[in-house]
């Protein structure tokens, strides 16, 4: 009987303790959106390094804010950060995209100006 009394009290705290921890936050999604808007090069193209900029202030701001205690708008700056982070890709993508397309438009007037 003791034997139950003393499993169950254990089985309790296990329990209780195992509630009361916070779960950790999810850096992960905002973290490799920041680090392939790196890879692509977002610093160099100006719109692009301003969302990137942010996704980097904003990840900061959630992890700072996670340490309060605040969860909620600490998982509200990382999905801020992570938003930042994709459009900083995309805008990256689209300005060599652009760049591109532009000396494609060179060859093409070239390859006209010596046919004639």
């Amino acid at each position: 009987m003791i034997y139950v009394v003393i499993v169950g009290s254990l089985l309790l705290v296990a329990v209780a303790a195992g509630c009361a921890s916070k779960p950790a936050l999810r850096t992960e999604s905002s973290s490799s959106a920041i680090r392939a808007a790196e890879a692509v090069g977002a610093s160099e193209v100006p719109r692009a390094s301003l969302h990137l900029q942010l996704a980097k202030e904003e990840l900061e701001r959630a992890n700072s804010m996670a340490k309060k205690g605040d969860k909620d708008e600490a998982a509200s700056q990382l999905l801020r950060a992570e938003a930042d982070a994709e459009l900083a890709l995309v805008l990256s993508k689209e300005q060599d995209e652009k760049t591109e397309a532009e000396l494609a438009m060179e060859r093409v007037r070239q390859l006209q100006k010596e046919n004639r």
